[in-house]
């Protein structure tokens, strides 16, 4: 099998190992970490049909980690995908009425991001090994509200490793934010600032650029890597589980063999979607990847447009972790399209800074025939859950619903007959006060645990573990700070 390496999306700087990209995250002149070339599975896509998670993962993250070893990286899959999950699937395909439902959130933390972040921690301490990496590895992580406290659970706990996640204080669902603040292990930090996602996000970005810091935590024996989906050790995790989905569709006899199918990412950070397009860079069959916005609809936007302008009004929605105006993995993606120029990758990403906004030019946006933009407001989103309920008894969340809407618009649209996924990001168990309400409006005046008891039984499906962890756990983080603070609090928890 040939090596891959990766390179910086904004330099033509050395290629690095996959373990390398791994440990620092994000690559030191800022720019994110891209394979040199995506790699093709060497097995056919029939061949994984019917096989288990862990080995369809295999075959398709063996491709991108050349640097691990077989038993190496089997290893951190078995640990990854265990007995966390509530189902031996790991990610079951739901047929409901003519769509078919990727569930990624039967992880410990019901939501995608559990997908990637239980095996991250043993990617990167297999990496730390590898590289002679003696510094202790401090994590830190912005989160929307589900990337939190996925880290924290993947990370809680592992030694040689420490977790620092940012979130906006009033940017997350109840559930979210008691997630997250009750979260166990002495190498935890979770702290709410005063601002949006963007605001962590960037604080976070900054911390990573700064030179000075890196060399005063050196000193100290500590060294920065992130968790953020801008770790490539995040995005192959997410590639796997769009093989698995065309596995599943074909054992069933759902799909002929070769046949294309289109799949529905409901978009935030623009990396579960991403890894989509890398699944079909490899040999999966996808044809259309169908990317679905709520109203922060600045990816819809920029298909449509060509232009992204993150200047606008910052909308706090019922599905939080798609409010997000800067799409930090879309560089990836225009890095791409830009032919592989660092330097107008670069260009753009300066642009982007500076005024809020870049324009591509028209060769390039001919390159992004592949993808398709569409958003739903609020009401949409409400009536998507409804009606689903209504017809089927089946009950999804927030994010997935405005995924599901924009697949019956994309239909509509287009006459586009052909099999749809649509990425299931998150249980309704997360954001049950506005999946209840969009049921029916009585339930607004419940309050939140007696509508978690409700919906389990209107949808018959047993309360996930970790909704029942949180009912009586006690609240352990309590530090709220300003942006600008970030720095101070992290030197804090790591006494420095």
């Amino acid at each position: 099998m040939n090596q891959v390496y990766y390179k910086s999306t904004r330099s033509d700087s050395d290629p690095v190992t996959a373990s390398q990209a791994i440990l620092q995250g994000l690559a030191k002149d800022g720019g994110l970490y891209v394979p040199v070339e995506v790699p093709k599975l060497d097995v056919p896509v029939e061949a994984l049909a019917g096989k288990p998670y862990v080995e369809v993962a295999y075959e398709v993250m063996k491709q991108f980690l050349t640097d691990f070893t077989e038993e190496e990286l089997k290893t951190c899959i078995t640990r990854a995908y265990d007995s966390k999950f509530d189902t031996k699937e790991i990610a079951p395909l739901v047929k409901v009425e003519d769509l078919y439902y990727l569930e990624l959130f039967h992880g410990a933390t019901i939501a995608f991001k559990d997908m990637a972040l239980s095996i991250l921690p043993h990617l990167m301490t297999v990496s730390a090994k590898k590289n002679g990496i003696k510094n202790e590895i401090v994590i830190l992580t912005a989160t929307s509200g589900d990337t939190g406290k996925a880290a924290l659970a993947g990370f809680a706990g592992v030694e040689g490793t420490r977790i620092i996640v940012f979130y906006p204080k009033d940017g997350v669902s109840p559930v979210q934010e008691k997630q997250m603040v009750t979260q166990r292990g002495d190498n935890t930090l979770v702290v709410g600032i005063h601002g949006n996602f963007d605001d962590a996000q960037n604080g976070v970005k900054a911390i990573f650029n700064d030179r000075d810091l890196e060399k005063e935590l050196d000193a100290a024996g500590f060294q920065f890597s992130s968790a953020n989906s801008i770790n490539i050790g995040r995005l192959v995790p997410q590639v796997a589980y769009y093989a698995y989905a065309y596995a599943q569709l074909l054992n069933r006899g759902e799909i002929k063999n070769g046949e294309p199918i289109n799949v529905v990412v409901p978009t935030g950070n623009f990396g579960n979607i991403l890894a989509a397009y890398y699944a079909k860079s490899m040999g999966v069959p996808i044809a259309k990847l169908i990317c679905a916005s709520n109203e922060n609809k600045v990816l819809y936007d920029f298909f449509q447009t060509g232009t992204y302008d993150r200047n606008r009004e910052f909308i706090l929605t019922s599905s939080p972790s798609m409010d997000i105006l800067i799409s930090s993995n879309l560089e990836r993606l225009i890095y791409k399209v830009a032919g592989e120029n660092a330097e107008q990758n670069n260009a753009f990403m300066k642009q982007l800074s500076a005024s809020g906004t870049y324009t591509l030019p028209e060769e390039m946006r001919d390159r992004l025939k592949d993808f398709y933009g569409n958003y739903t407001g609020e009401t949409g989103t409400a009536e998507a859950i409804r009606e689903v309920y209504e017809k089927t008894g089946y009950i999804m969340d927030t994010h997935t619903a405005v995924a599901a809407h924009v697949a019956k618009a994309y239909r509509k649209d287009t006459g586009d007959q052909t099999k749809t996924v649509v990425v299931s990001t998150a249980s309704p168990y997360k954001f049950t006060r506005s999946v209840m309400s969009a049921i029916d409006p009585k339930y607004q005046a419940e309050e939140d645990f007696s509508l978690i008891d409700e919906l389990s039984r209107l949808s018959a499906t047993k309360i996930p573990q970790a909704i029942e962890d949180i009912r009586s756990a006690p609240v352990l983080h309590k530090t709220v700070c300003e942006k600008e603070e970030m720095v101070n609090v992290i030197k804090t928890f790591l006494n420095i």
